[in-house]
């Protein structure tokens, strides 16, 4: 009885650690895995040294991102920072239909004037 009353302050510790150090960094680190391994061609990312660009190709390792016209620049995959916004490649956008005006008649120009 005496040992486990002199390891209790040293499991209480553990546990304060674990729940305010370990769990929210696998948790982090898991969503970061994920959002890694959701990235698509045509994604703005910034990258972990702030170069904002459009990914062009992807491969298991390395991304390839489009930072300017005909400029490509290939990156670790691991250097993506963040997701700005994802590309819409499975929903297309919708045209909206043009308005045109009504064609005015002879009776509206002469009520106009």
């Amino acid at each position: 009885m005496e040992g486990l009353t002199n390891f209790l302050p040293i499991i209480i510790m553990f546990a304060i650690f674990y729940f305010l150090l370990i769990r929210p960094q696998q948790k982090k680190a898991k969503t970061r895995n994920a959002m890694l391994a959701a990235v698509k061609k045509g994604d703005k990312i910034v990258t972990i040294g702030g170069m904002h660009g459009t990914i062009q190709e992807l491969a298991d390792d390395t991304v390839t991102l489009r930072v300017a016209h005909n400029v490509n620049i290939t990156f670790d995959r691991g250097a993506i920072n963040s997701v700005v916004s994802a590309s819409n490649a499975a929903a297309p956008a919708k045209a909206e239909p043009a308005k045109t005006e009504p064609a005015k008649t002879e009776e509206a120009s002469e009520e106009a004037k």
